[in-house]
């Protein structure tokens, strides 16, 4: 198997930036339109929060949808080009940074109700940091929200265990190139990357594709536990 690792991501991420943001605004990716994107909005609703960060907002459709159900949005992308066009639309501030700095505590905004990572969790060690990272980010018994593709359906015929995974753009237009790679974890590995970051599981949700009738993705649901939100 080739060397993946988590800067291969952010190079793919930055090649395919345009052609990305015109398949989401134009709702070309079923799961998201028939599944998904409703999975997150509507559970990050039902926490109330007032205030919240969007990590890896791409272009920023999630926070126009959180906006607009009146969630101030702070949205982070390390993706120059996504992040122009999520100031552009409008609907929250948005900030060029990377999951390292952000580790690094280069980040410094407020401290928020919720921290939100859309599908935007697919590297190794930077994905490690952030969420460890995350809790002197989030009030006092804040909350995280997770989506991500559901282990089980995205394990496919390889073994279920931790690893990297190679990309691809199987489904998507000639226009995107260099597919990033992204790192598997197991239901089991995620709910204890969460724990030792920091976090209380509260609730895991599976969203089910209903042309498919399979889970369409997982949301796992954490709150800070108090003697971690002073990190």
């Amino acid at each position: 198997m080739p060397e993946f690792s988590d800067k291969q991501i952010v190079t793919s991420w930055h090649t395919n930036a345009r052609p990305w943001t015109k398949a989401v605004q134009n709702e070309e990716i079923e799961s998201r339109t028939l599944a998904t994107n409703q999975a997150i909005v509507q559970a990050v609703t039902s926490l109330a929060p007032r205030r919240v960060l969007d990590v890896g907002c791409g272009e920023g459709w999630l926070a126009r949808a959180l906006a607009s159900c009146g969630i101030e949005v702070f949205g982070i992308d390390v993706v120059s080009g996504l992040i122009a066009e999520a100031q552009r639309l409008g609907g929250g501030r948005f900030q060029v940074c990377s999951y390292e700095d952000m580790a690094a505590g280069r980040f410094g905004a407020d401290r928020f109700d919720a921290i939100i990572c859309n599908f935007s969790l697919l590297g190794k060690a930077s994905v490690e940091q952030l969420l460890h990272a995350l809790p002197r980010y989030v009030r006092t018994q804040g909350y995280v929200v997770i989506q991500t593709l559901h282990p089980v359906i995205a394990c496919g015929d390889r073994p279920y265990s931790d690893s990297w995974r190679p990309g691809s753009w199987d489904g998507f237009g000639p226009e995107f190139t260099e597919p990033a790679p992204w790192y598997f974890r197991t239901v089991e590995s995620w709910l204890r990357l969460l724990r030792d970051s920091g976090f209380t599981i509260l609730e895991c949700r599976e969203p089910v594709h209903p042309k498919t009738g399979k889970p369409a993705s997982i949301i796992f649901v954490g709150r800070a536990v108090e003697q971690s939100a002073s990190r």
